[in-house]
């Protein structure tokens, strides 16, 4: 691939590929929190912190307290919660919130 093609795919500041994003969904019962498209999401869970990339297996567990941090194209977005269900299947990640 050339350096221009890599560019185009590539936020140089901080070499994450943004060319495969996932669907995410975080919300409880009454509110939305996320929905749209991101690179990556780290959360904790009763085994520590763990990573969700694109092409990760299909995989629930359960959220422990802290911050589930959503990377997107814009950033980094944090969003602090206290329980939840975290559920992926073939690159769409639903976080189920106040459960």
């Amino acid at each position: 691939m050339s350096e221009n093609n890599m560019n185009s795919k590539t936020n140089t500041s901080s070499n994450v590929s943004y060319s495969k994003q996932m669907h995410v969904k975080i919300y409880s019962p009454f509110k939305t929190y996320f929905d749209g498209s991101a690179s990556s999401v780290s959360a904790i869970n009763d085994t520590g912190p763990f990573d969700i990339l694109f092409g990760h297996h299909k995989f629930m567990t359960i959220l422990n307290e802290g911050e589930v941090v959503v990377r997107t194209v814009g950033g980094k977005q944090r969003y602090k919660i206290d329980r939840g269900i975290m559920h992926v299947k073939e690159n769409q990640i639903t976080v189920f919130l106040d459960v």
